[in-house]
């Protein structure tokens, strides 16, 4: 078997169930400013939201492959989000996919690829805010179908009065296209309270795609000389890290 019918064999059993693709890389605070200035991004063209998470100060959801979090998307429907990682795709209920925010996706960076499962529901515009003011409890913001989704992935459930708001993230997202890259680009910019910024970019492919798509877009960050985080950090694990280390500190 030649080399390159090997690799994608290999890539298409590791994306097996998932519904997409999504290759991530993040670009380190020192390359942002170039990345921005290359594409063209600033705050006239982006959709800005703000993200909160939900964990408890020893990142208990996390550690435990659960991730939960609301959204408010300026000028859009606001959401909520469970997400379990990593899953067996032929282990979750096709049921779910009744839900138009339910999702299985497979997320590949350099260092492997990793399938989810996630479900988003709409959330009142308002809520976040009053969750925030205390006046609403966290619970308040997920849906039932949210509480079965982690129930049934996780086979446990999230104890909503023993985890605190980590959060918020300041979030600019862009969507773009590039001649050297025959996939739509996103980029989205974190950015947490004490300054410290993370910019992903990523792209979506089908899944007979996946080889390919995972191969151009890297060769594609390379050729615009972006030096891409090698510890691949998630945006996810970088801003709750940072979060429940200063709830541990006030505790303290």
């Amino acid at each position: 078997m030649k080399r390159g019918a090997a690799t994608q064999g290999k890539v298409a059993e590791s994306v097996s169930g998932a519904g997409g693709i999504e290759i991530k890389a993040t670009i380190p605070d020192a390359q942002i400013d170039k990345a921005l200035a290359r594409f063209k991004l600033s705050a006239d063209n982006d959709q800005e939201r703000f993200i909160y998470f939900f964990d408890t100060p020893a990142l208990d959801l996390l550690n435990a492959g659960i991730v939960a979090r609301a959204r408010r998307i300026i000028g859009k429907e606001h959401d909520s989000t469970v997400k379990a990682r990593p899953v067996v795709p032929e282990k979750v209920s096709t049921d779910w996919n009744k839900y138009p925010g339910f999702k299985i996706e497979a997320d590949a960076s350099e260092k492997g690829v990793v399938k989810s499962a996630s479900l988003s529901m709409p959330v009142e515009k308002g809520l976040i805010k009053a969750v925030l003011a205390g006046e609403k409890k966290i619970v308040k913001l997920f849906a039932r179908e949210q509480e079965a989704f982690v129930a049934e992935l996780v086979k446990g459930k999230i104890d909503y009065s023993t985890v605190a708001i980590l959060g918020p993230l300041h979030a600019q997202r862009w969507k773009l296209e590039d001649r050297g890259c025959p996939w739509p680009i996103t980029a989205e910019l974190w950015r947490r309270e004490d300054g410290e910024r993370l910019m992903e970019v990523s792209i979506k492919a089908p899944i007979p795609q996946a080889a390919a798509a995972i191969g151009g877009f890297m060769a594609f960050l390379a050729e615009m000389g972006a030096e891409r985080d090698t510890e691949q950090q998630t945006k996810t694990r970088w801003a709750l890290e940072f979060y429940a280390a200063k709830l541990g500190a006030k505790a303290g």
